[in-house]
Order: C-alpha cells, then structure tokens, then sequence
C-alpha cells in the first residue's frame, strides 16, 4: 500500500505494479459494457494490468482462458452495444467454499488483488463475502500447495468494488442503477406505440413490466405515461381496490379519454402478500365494465436493446469511480459501491446497502408499506409522491379563486409539454384556475391568454415541441402591455417553461416591479432547452432527449466509419456557447475530441488532436469521431476543423462532416424528460400555492420581494428554489451560460477514455455512509 500512497498524487501512475479484474454478473443490463470500458481504460490509464473475466464467477472459478488481459483495443466498439460483452452466468460453483477457493488460487496466480464486480446485490453480496475469507482462504490454499507463501504473502489482501448493473433498480443507496434509464426508454417505446392503437380501438390495455419485487419500472412507467393506475410491491393497493379502478377507468372515459392505461409490476401483490396478475386485472375490467382490454407482459425487451446516454455515461463515470476506489483503498477499507446521488458519483459501504436492500424486503413482509417507500429511498419516494398527487382526478369543489398563467419562452424542446401538463393539473388540483399563455411573452403582451383543463392536457406527456408555442421575445419591449393584460386576465402568478429566454425574461419582470405594480406577482422559471444553459440548474428538461438523439446518429456514423476505415467524422452539435451537449454526448458516442466554448482551444490542439488521430489509425481502431459546439470559436468553424483535418490527415485517412441541426430540438421526449417535466412542474405549482398566500395582503396579491420570483432547478442531490436576482452573479449575459458548470469536470473522463494522458480529478475519496446521506424527500 505504501507504493500506492507515494503515488496518490499522480492518477497516471497509481495503478503500476497492480492488477484489476472486471466481472458481470447476475442478469445483464445495458451499460454494463460502458462501465467494463471504463474500468479497462482508466486502469490502463493508471499504469495497472487489467483482466477480463469471462462469464461472471463460473469464469473466476474455472480460470484459464476465461481470465484474459484487456487491451484499450479490445474494449473499443463496446460503448453502444447492450448486454455485456464478457459474458454474464448465475454460477452455483461459487457459493460453495471450494469453488471460491479455485477462485481465489487463479487471481493469485495472476496477481490480481482488485475486484471490481458489475451486477446486482446478490452479485455484489458474494464479492464481498470472497473478501471477508480472503485470508482463509490464502492459508489452504498455501497447506495445500496450490500457492507459494511468497504468492500469498504478495496477495495479503483482496480489494472490492461494486458497481449496481440492475434494471430493476433495486439496489439501495443509487438513484439508479446501470440498465435502469435504458429499460424504461423500452418500455416507452412499446407504450407509445400501443396508445396509438388503444385510441384507435377504444381499448384498455394492461402492460406488464419487469423490477421482481421492485415496482421502480412500474411507476416511471406510470408517471411518464399518464396511466390511469399502477400497482407496485413496495404499496399494494386497499382492500377494495377493483371498485376503486373500475370507477377511476370510468371517470377517464367520461371525461373523454379513448383508452385506459394500467401499469402492473411484475412483484405486484394485494395487503395479504397474495399476487396480483395482468390477467387477474383483465379478468375484472372485462366482467365488471365491458372494455375491449388487452394484456401485455413485455419480458426480456426491456433488458435488450442499445443503452441510453444516460446509461453510457453513468457506466463510464463507475467505471472511473471505481478504479480511483480500488487503487485509493486500504486493507481498512470496507467493501464499497460507487452509486449515484443526483448528479454526484459517490462511494457507499457495500454491505451497508446490502443490509437496508433486504431491510425493503422485510418491511413488505411485515406489511411496513410506508417504511418500504422510505427505504427505498428519496428519489423513488419522490416519484410515489408525485404519482399519488396526480392521480387524483375528482377536483377540490373549493376554488382559491387564484388565476395561475403558463407560457412556454425560447426555442422548443422534448419535454415542455410534460412540463405544461403537471403544471395544469397540479394546480387544478390546488383548486386554482390555470391560463395557457401562447407564443411567449409577446403571446402575453396580445392577450393570447386562453383557460386551459384537465382534459386539455391529456396525452401530453409524450409530446415533443411545445403545443402552447414558444418565442425567444423578451418583455422588456412589451412590459406595458404585459402588465396590462396581467390586470385584465387577472393573472396571480406566472410559470415560465423555457431556456435561457425565460431565466433573461424572468429577470426582466422583476425589473419592471419598480414601474409596473401589476408585475409584483410570484414567478418561477421551469428550465427547459436542449442547451442546458439555464443558471440555477445542473440539468433542463429536453437535454437529455437531445443528447439520445445526438448519440444515436453517433453510433450509426461511427458504425459507417468502422465500415470503410481510416475515416474522421466531425460532427456539429447544438447549445449555443454551451458545450454540455457537445462534451456529454462526446462521452456518450466515444469521441476522441469535443471542442468547447468553455475551455478555449487554439491551432496547437488542433494539431495535437490531428497528431493523436494519425496514431490511432496505426492501431486496429481505424476511425475518429470529433464533436463541435455549434459556437465554440467563431474563427475555427466546422468546415475550418473539416478542412484542416482533410489536410494534415491526407494519405492517413479521409474526413466527413455532419451538422446535425434542428433533428436535436425534436422527437418524443425521453422518459427521464417526462418524469424531470413532471415533478418539476408539480413542485412548482406547490411551491407558488404556498408563496401565494405568504403574498396575500389586504385582499389582493403583492409580491415585490426578490425570492418571489425563483428559478427551480436541480442542484447536486436535489430541487432547490433560487431567486433570479441572487444567480445574476453567476451568470454570463453576453453568452447566456451559468459562470459554473458542474459537467465540465466530466471533460477529464472523456480525454482519458480517447487515450489523452490529462489529469484526472481524485478529490472526492470520502467513503459515505447510506443512512447518512438520507435526507427528505424533494
């Protein structure tokens, strides 16, 4: 360990002298093989032998061929594939002791001494049961002759590292698990498809979806795609609850509705623990009210299939969490998993995790259905949350007699109709009365100022653009008339949907308080634009559909260059001055550069880039693939960097350009986009509802103070209110970004996975503990 510590402060050289080996286990999932990746290359990158294990344990405990050195070749083309390319088995062989014994004498032989195990908490709770008897093991192996005490003495101690590849993300202690965002991309795929039938024939369906005894699938599912119920293991329904479905699937039809959408967990069950089935559930809605109804149960798709970005990115991010963990850990350190805590990679006690997983488990069966939730923790307590509220479909007879108006500002994107809907129906439900304000703030200055319903917004989750119609006016030239209308209409309160216009915009209304008294009203801005660019936010809605898009035509172009060989693709991305999309996706795709306008380049990186490119072509990996943010530099321009490449790479390999363009504003939004919409736009309508009333003064509303008017955005690990004013600081006017942006500490991964020798960050070394890190729920 001394050797590792004498080094710490170099990554590049903390691994020489050590030896990694990468296992999949248990079920596959896609992005185990980004994180297999990942772990191959920074270990690489550190100086450290890395190892393939080959079908999960039953290769550790078969050895031989089934344990190979990786190569940063041999792991390239893995990226977009799902499943997991080194082979995945349930081995009986090694919960016995001899098993694990043929298992510990073939990593010794090798001089493996770091473990880093991708699978779920079985996989992982086996890992770290091989650690505990490490030493136990080490001793008959030595009595036996199978090892020398030299060989012993130098593999004194085993380190482990998990990683959760999951679908079901059921694992405690992540947001989610590697495997989860792309199942639910499946499984919206098939929902959308089947609602354009359902509607057609007036149909019920009932969709059963995977999770075992983790009803996590089930309710995305169900908050993504507006179904009318969903049944979870983790919250069975009431005793009574045929009646209770009968009359909700009834009321959806009388406001309206073609179709019916009921969302089945696969581990569903009723209070007694006694299962409950699609066909059951068909059965009944078939009996009791005469709907033509189908069942699907969608199976192994879900486990199919590409992975998403998301996943790309969350497996490669591990994958280096990982490696810095092992190398960083001593003979005191206890088995760790590198989870996921909102947007931050940490690192948890395995067996901590482990414990309270089988603590859900317990709680379900001793009908602890409320402590279930919790357990499971904040994220899918949020959803449950957020499910229940809008399920509701009788509304308050009370009214607040509070007008609440709904305007979409700036360019369209996947997902702001999502937004739109919860905002309607989240403030129906307060008892409000809610207004769509369409095209903008000029639509707000004309008096395009329409009531919007509960069934208006019906089907709108999974519409991309904005239905509502979006300009990129400002207000500042129509604040009269804007103030005027805000009078007429009677307007209370405002819910701005948009990118960096609505944060500008919002700015300015406050401004105009000073002049206009019918402005001191409360106002929050949804962040939403392909660009992520919104100060006050680490994500907006629509990125992550934009960035899936961006990959998968990385994917086919890099499959066409694999093709015909020695080719260099330059691909143009979207974000104004942003490089979000341009890094993230870079990350995603496997792209050997992403220039940005954040980290300022000049023609000797150019030519450094050219340099490393010509190197690579003299490897079995014979093509390139170089992302640009559209304004990263305006004198280096897509066709200069195409035509430098063409030139400096002559006789080497040949170039292609694609400017992607407005494709990445477009389609059906992502499930994340949805579920992102769709809490966003609930907590901001309960955040208004209580604003208001902090606002009511002597009959009417006036709000004037600078945290009446707030961005809501998610920061780090959760939703966080933050006042327009108070973000001027950190914000650049003249190239609308945020000053800090926390994606740029990604920039590292993506250099040292495309082989650049930088430094990379090892700050966050801190183990955490699960209990610890529990705070309320968002």
């Amino acid at each position: 360990m001394s050797q590792a510590k004498s080094q710490s402060s170099d990554p590049s050289k903390m691994g020489i002298g050590r030896a990694i080996a990468v296992l999949t286990s248990g079920g596959d999932a896609q992005g185990m093989n980004a994180a297999v990746r990942a772990t191959v290359r920074v270990g690489l990158y550190t100086g450290a032998k890395v190892y393939f294990v080959h079908e999960g344990y039953q290769g550790l405990v078969d050895g031989g061929d089934n344990i190979r050195l990786a190569t940063w070749e041999s792991v390239s083309m893995m990226l977009q594939l799902g499943g997991t390319v080194i082979g995945s088995a349930r081995c009986m062989d090694f919960m016995t002791k001899e098993g694990r014994l043929k298992a510990a004498g073939n990593l010794v032989k090798l001089g493996i001494t770091n473990l880093c195990v991708i699978g779920g908490d079985g996989s992982l709770t086996g890992a770290n049961q091989f650690r505990t008897e490490w030493n136990e093991l080490l001793k008959e192996l030595v009595k036996t002759g199978k090892i020398t005490d030299a060989q012993a003495k130098a593999s004194s101690h085993l380190n482990i590292v998990g990683m959760v590849g999951s679908i079901d993300n059921d694992f405690c202690g992540t947001d989610m698990t590697i495997g989860t965002d792309s199942a639910l991309h499946r499984i919206m795929e098939v929902v959308d498809c089947i609602t354009t039938t359902a509607q057609s024939h007036q149909r019920a369906f009932i969709l059963e979806v995977m999770g075992r005894h983790c009803g996590y699938l089930a309710l995305v599912t169900a908050l993504a795609c507006e179904a009318d119920w969903v049944f979870i293991p983790e919250m069975p329904p009431d005793d009574d609850w045929e009646d209770h479905l009968c009359r909700r699937m009834m009321d959806t039809r009388s406001r309206g509705s073609r179709l019916n959408i009921i969302i089945v967990a696969e581990g569903a069950m009723n209070k007694q623990g006694k299962p409950i089935t699609s066909d059951q559930i068909k059965q009944l809605v078939t009996k009791r009210l005469g709907f033509d109804t189908r069942a699907t149960i969608l199976g192994h798709v879900q486990r199919g299939g590409t992975p998403s970005a998301f996943d790309r990115i969350l497996g490669s991010r591990m994958g280096v969490e990982a490696v810095m963990a092992l190398l960083e850990a001593t003979p005191d350190t206890p088995a760790c998993v590198v989870s996921l805590s909102g947007n931050q990679a940490i690192r948890l006690p395995l067996m901590e995790c482990v414990q309270v997983t089988k603590d859900v488990t317990i709680a379900m069966a001793e009908g602890r259905f409320d402590d279930a939730v919790k357990l499971r923790g904040k994220s899918f307590e949020n959803n449950w949350n957020t499910y229940k509220l809008l399920a509701h479909i009788h509304l308050p007879d009370i009214k607040s007699n509070i007008n609440i108006g709904i305007l979409n500002v700036g360019a369209p994107c996947a997902g702001m109709n999502a937004a739109v809907r919860a905002v309607v129906r989240m403030g129906l439900l307060q008892g409000h009365s809610m207004l769509a304000i369409h095209d903008g703030f000029e639509g707000l200055a004309h008096g395009e100022i329409y009531p919007i319903t509960w069934n208006d917004v019906g089907g709108w989750a999974g519409k991309g653009g904005s239905i509502l119609g979006t300009k990129r006016v400002l207000p500042s030239k129509v604040m009269e008339e804007i103030s005027l209308n805000i009078a007429k209409f009677n307007i209370h309160a405002l819910v701005i949907i948009g990118g960096f216009e609505a944060y500008a915009g919002g700015l300015e209304m406050v401004q105009g308080r000073e002049k206009y008294e019918e402005l001191c009203i409360p106002m929050v801005v949804i962040p939403a634009t392909v660009s992520n660019n919104v100060p006050g936010s680490d994500f907006s809605i629509g990125a992550d559909t934009a960035l899936n898009a961006i990959t998968s035509t990385c994917d086919r172009i890099k499959q066409s260059a694999a093709g015909t060989k020695r080719r260099v693709f330059i691909i143009e991305t979207m974000g104004g001055y942003c490089g979000y999309l341009a890094t993230v996706a870079g990350l995603a795709a496997g792209a050997d550069a992403a220039y940005i306008y954040e980290e300022k380049f000049g023609i000797a990186e150019l030519e450094a880039n050219v340099q490393h490119l010509t190197q690579k072509m003299k490897t079995t990996v014979k093509r390139g693939l170089i992302l640009r943010n559209e304004n990263c530099n305006s004198n280096y321009t897509t066709d200069f960097i195409f035509n430098l490449y063409s030139e400096e790479g002559k006789g080497v390999f040949d170039c292609r350009k694609n400017v992607l363009g407005h494709m990445q504003q477009g389609g059906s939004p992502t499930p994340f986009d949805r579920n992102f919409a769709t809490k966003m736009g609930c907590k901001a309508v309960l955040w208004l509802t209580e604003k208001l009333k902090e606002c009511y003064r002597h009959g009417r509303i006036f709000a004037n103070t600078p945290n009446s008017a707030c961005v809501l955005g998610m920061k780090k690990r959760g939703l966080l209110l933050q006042s327009l004013a108070d973000l001027k600081d950190d914000t650049d006017f003249e190239h609308r970004l945020p000053k800090t942006q926390w994606w740029l500490k990604l920039r590292p991964i993506l250099k040292i996975l495309a082989r650049y020798n930088v430094q990379l960050d090892t700050e966050h070394t801190a183990m955490e503990h699960i209990m610890g890190k529990r705070g309320p729920p968002i």
